[in-house]
């Protein structure tokens, strides 16, 4: 494909789930043959999309057409447990049959499954070698790599196909930093046309344009994420011109319609006194009083067309202007002294202690334990024996694990955040829950029937508005499940906390936001570095 061919023309596209979810309405967009990052709200439908597109679900309105195959690599990669690095890679035919007849065998369908892929090891080797997996042997089971070896390995089997047109949902969402750096590593000299789901501003930065998906429409931006953004704030700030414009221009033709009222109901009494005083002959009154009558129709009918006209286009500014739903935060005062200590974090190379108001990041490799600190803040019997290990110093510490798995299932949302808030009023809960929109009759539904999205929000509001408020929020990679604007949410949040947070994350755009006094990274031989 050229670089001014579009890879992906959508027209006229609408999808609507059966219980009347709208995904696209009427969309139409054309997608380039480069580098292309899809955003949008958690809920949109961005996954939705992509199914779309690679054919496996149908539009109810309108066409898709893609200029060449699409490979596909979902959020969530289902293996077999006995795969092999050469399964995932897809060439385990070419490269059985390669072996086979290195091995002497020579029948006709053996060269017909190698074809003209005769280099397909030592392509495959190399390639995987580019992202920093050149010892990974092809045999190797599925089942022993961390999920950001499997995922590089799976896009590393789309690149080796050389399909076209690639998919990929959310692929740095269990990736440490250096998966993260081999990932857009690949993704900086890419061949072919990617489409890229994902809330990693790092990554999204390295993207050729950006499609927002947004009230069931796509619109196309060039350039990365800072680019979007900045024509999308160009785009409200010139939205809310027009709309004061056209408030502006409602008023003045409202004021005219008064005034032009009030001139025609005084010609009408000065009318009114000559026909009653005879001042002129009947027949000549009766006759200008029928023009006047239609005159004033056609100057009401004028002046009431130019109204409505300025109140349609009033509604049509105020529709240009986004008033989403946000989640808004708002953390009470845990009251937190300086020097109150809070819990100790032990390690090869001693102890770090974490004190009042402090706030506090670990990273570290996918696999080298991190996840299993933190538990071990809440789990006595995890730290026994461990050099490695988290001690708590007061009760006062609430833990995000990334599994949600803290959840009454079986209760609903307004139960699950009054459990941690059993000094708050029931009515106070509900206002506060509706700040992580959970409103309505979802505060009473099983947490077992909510969406992913809803999940996390009431398991962040059983954190956050606890009661007594927590002297230190322990987050376990808190934004995998966050789009962009619920993250900067959480940050906003956050930066007013006076308590002591900490905080594990590969993500450098949540880090660098957060106003951290101390950054530690786990390294294998389980001590905390320094890295400021």
């Amino acid at each position: 494909m050229s670089a001014s061919t579009p890879a992906i023309l959508l027209n006229q596209v609408s999808f609507a789930w059966p219980d009347g979810t709208t995904i696209l309405d009427d969309a139409t967009a054309a997608i380039g043959s480069g580098r292309t990052g899809l955003v949008g709200d958690n809920g949109t439908g961005k996954t939705t999309v992509l199914r779309l597109i690679r054919g496996e679900l149908g539009p109810t309105a309108g066409t898709i057409t893609t200029n060449g195959e699409v490979g596909y690599l979902p959020q969530h990669l289902t293996l077999a447990t006995d795969a092999s690095v050469a399964d995932l890679l897809g060439i385990s035919r070419p490269l059985g049959a390669l072996r086979a007849i290195e091995a002497g065998q020579v029948s006709a369908e053996l060269f017909d499954a190698v074809g003209n892929d005769w280099d397909i090891e030592s392509r495959a080797e190399a390639a995987l070698a580019t992202l920093g997996l050149g010892t990974l042997a092809l045999d190797r089971p599925v089942g022993t790599l961390s999920g950001g070896e499997t995922m590089l390995v799976a896009l590393t089997g789309l690149r080796l196909a050389g399909t076209p047109i690639v998919l990929l949902d959310e692929p740095t969402n269990n990736l440490d930093r250096q998966a993260r750096e081999q990932l857009r590593a690949a993704i900086g000299n890419w061949r072919g046309a990617l489409i890229v789901v994902s809330h990693d501003v790092a990554l999204l930065e390295e993207m050729d344009e950006t499609v927002e998906l947004y009230r069931g429409q796509l619109s196309v931006h060039g350039g990365g994420y800072h680019l979007y953004r900045q024509d999308v704030e160009q785009e409200q700030a010139a939205a809310a011109q027009g709309l004061r414009s056209a408030e502006q221009d409602l008023r003045r033709q409202q004021l005219q319609r008064r005034d032009a009222e009030t001139a025609l109901a005084r010609r009408q009494r000065y009318a009114n006194t000559d026909f009653t005083n005879k001042r002129k002959p009947k027949i000549v009154m009766n006759t200008r009083r029928s023009q006047a009558q239609v005159s004033a129709g056609k100057l009401r009918d004028n002046l009431d067309d130019r109204v409505e006209t300025a109140r349609q286009q009033v509604v049509a500014q105020q529709q240009r202007l986004r008033d989403d739903d946000r989640v808004r935060i708002d953390l009470p005062d845990p009251g937190v002294p300086a020097g109150r200590r809070l819990a100790e974090l032990h390690h090869t190379g001693g102890v770090h202690v974490i004190a009042g108001p402090e706030r506090l990041a670990i990273t570290g490799r996918n696999g080298i334990g991190k996840t299993r600190l933190l538990e071990t803040l809440s789990d006595p019997t995890l730290r026994a024996g461990r050099e490695v290990r988290a001690v708590p110093l007061t009760n006062g510490i609430g833990y995000l694990p990334q599994r949600l798995d803290g959840l009454d299932e079986d209760a609903s949302a307004l139960d699950n955040v009054r459990a941690a808030a059993a000094g708050t009023p029931p009515g106070t809960v509900r206002a506060r829950l509706a700040q992580f929109l959970i409103r309505g009759d979802d505060v009473h539904r099983p947490v077992a029937t909510l969406s992913g999205g809803e999940r996390f929000r009431v398991a962040l509001a059983r954190l956050l508005l606890a009661d007594p408020p927590h002297q230190l929020l322990v987050l376990d990679e808190p934004t995998n499940n966050l789009d962009l604007s619920t993250s900067q949410a959480l940050v906003d949040a956050l930066a007013g906390y006076r308590g002591a947070l900490l905080v594990v994350s590969h993500e450098d755009h949540l880090l660098d936001r957060l106003r951290l006094d101390v950054r530690l990274e786990l390294d294998e031989a389980g001590g905390l570095v320094g890295l400021d």
